[in-house]
């Protein structure tokens, strides 16, 4: 063994003794090139036998042996930075890799904060956004991960869920009126909500005349509550959504396709809307403060699609190309809105929030909710299955019966008038023809006809006098409220001389 280790020394020590005669020599050779030391010294010994054309040439070499020097140590120094550089920039892509791995966590972790958030908010009124009703099959599925060539694992899942769903069979014998009736005694009895009518009758006619209703008014009236309970009531649970003030255009809203994990991400409104697309539920979901940010932006392409008078036209760009696995019910990148979805909103009018402009009201329902209605006894009531198409049913069945009258439209025409005479501004075609689905299915559910115009013209027409100016308010305000009380009996409009009671009041303020 003892002579195995000397040859073993012997053997390795010629390679190393190389290794280190070359780095020893590296060494001496930058040593003695930078040693100015010996160069001042040859200069001094030859310096007396130098005439004066060669004491020239001596400056001109020393220069030249500078130049070299400087030009030497200037490649070392790019060599180094360059090997350094690389090195930065492998490590820099690395950091940022991870950086990008640990927001995405944040991110999800933040979604989950979120909901746990709005589970409490809505927990506080007896009700319980996680619950999954397993009937209808509509239980949460986990995401199946790392499964190659899928982007829409949730969506996916549904597709594989829904082949074996069986049709449902829903109550298609409650009229209108039982319906508000039922809905009312629900709310009261199961979940200690209590709602007048004057808030349900334009609710379901909002229902009626718009796939989007706002319900706005101060904090802690119940608005979420009343959205909310109807998906309690209807036994399909709301989908909601809380609207976040960095959302800029609709990949907030329904998702987007991540580039680093070639997933989409998911939301909980896009799972829903694809979910409506398997049943004749009613859906509904939910924007909590939706003017937390600009609802123009984020919701834009949606206002605009709900717009078509042909529901197979209502297709909402989701990716930009197509892949094999996508979910069967995006085709060539585009997902068609079901027409058996509702979307509410909920706005608090605050220093912190956006005003929602006119292309927005005047294509929904602004619904107000300032008073809480008192306590009240009602009977059982449970949840009942109705289908969006029975309902729709209902409203066409309510146009159908109590259409507008000539009286009706004669006071339409009339406040037209006046108010396009006075202020400039007039009622619209989308305006009448909202209008003629909201009078009759405000009567249906047991509303008067002057009521239900009263209330649309506050809404959807009066609103639009807090764009005018401080002049224009002063002066015109008070003859108008005079006209209202003498054309149509005093107090009859009560809604608008209400409103323009407060308008008037604010801008004295």
């Amino acid at each position: 063994m003892n002579t195995f280790l000397r040859f073993f020394y012997e053997f390795i020590s010629i390679f190393f003794d190389g290794f280190f005669s070359i780095i020893t020599g590296f060494c001496d050779g930058i040593i003695k090139m930078f040693n100015f030391g010996e160069y001042a010294k040859i200069i001094s010994n030859y310096r007396e036998y130098f005439n004066g054309k060669e004491k020239i040439f001596v400056v001109l070499a020393v220069i030249f042996l500078i130049v070299v020097i400087f030009l030497i140590a200037g490649l070392l120094f790019l060599l180094i930075r360059k090997i350094v550089r690389k090195f930065q920039n492998k490590y820099s892509k690395e950091e940022l890799l991870e950086e990008i791995g640990s927001l995405n966590d944040q991110v999800r972790k933040l979604m989950k904060e979120n909901s746990e958030l709005m589970a409490m908010k809505v927990s506080q009124l007896g009700l319980s956004p996680d619950e999954e009703n397993a009937a209808d099959g509509t239980e949460e599925i986990p995401e199946e991960e790392g499964e190659k060539g899928i982007r829409f694992p949730r969506l996916t899942s549904y597709d594989e869920l829904y082949q074996t769903k069986r049709p449902k069979t829903y109550n298609k014998s409650v009229t209108l009126d039982e319906l508000i009736e039922d809905f009312r005694c629900f709310a009261a009895h199961e979940l200690h909500l209590y709602y007048d009518y004057s808030i349900l009758r334009p609710f379901f006619a909002g229902l009626a005349s718009t796939k989007l209703i706002i319900l706005q008014g101060i904090s802690g009236t119940g608005k979420t509550s009343l959205a909310y309970a109807w998906g309690k009531f209807v036994k399909k649970d709301s989908c909601v959504t809380a609207v976040e003030p960095s959302w800029r255009d609709k990949s907030d809203f329904l998702g987007y396709f991540n580039e680093l994990t070639k997933k989409f991400n998911e939301t909980s409104a896009l799972g829903e809307i694809y979910l409506a697309s398997f049943d004749d539920n009613v859906h509904t979901i939910i924007l909590d403060e939706m003017n937390l940010a600009r609802v123009e932006y984020y919701f834009a392409d949606l206002l605009s699609i709900l717009e078509m008078p042909n529901r197979n036209e209502w297709l909402v760009d989701i990716v930009a190309t197509t892949w094999p696995n996508d979910p069967k019910k995006i085709v060539n990148g585009k997902l068609k809105l079901p027409g058996n979805i509702w979307y509410i909103g909920t706005i608090n009018n605050d220093e912190s929030t956006f005003m929602v402009t006119d292309k927005v009201y005047d294509r929904a329902m602004p619904i107000d909710i300032n008073t809480k209605a008192d306590p009240f006894e009602c009977r059982e009531q449970e949840a009942i299955e109705i289908s969006s198409t029975y309902l729709e049913s209902l409203f066409e069945d309510a146009v159908k019966k109590s259409p507008l009258s000539s009286k009706g439209l004669e006071v339409i025409n009339q406040i037209d008038d006046y108010v396009t005479e006075h202020f400039r501004i007039a009622f619209g075609n989308r305006m009448m023809k909202q209008l003629g689905t909201f009078v009759p299915v405000y009567v249906g559910c047991g509303g008067k006809e002057i009521e239900a115009i009263d209330y649309f013209i506050a809404k959807k027409i009066l609103r639009k006098f807090d764009q005018l100016s401080v002049n224009v308010i002063r002066e015109e305000v008070n003859p108008f409220i005079s006209y209202l009380n003498k054309t149509f009996g005093k107090d009859v409009m009560k809604e608008c001389i209400e409103y323009l009671e407060l308008l008037k009041k604010n801008y004295r303020s």
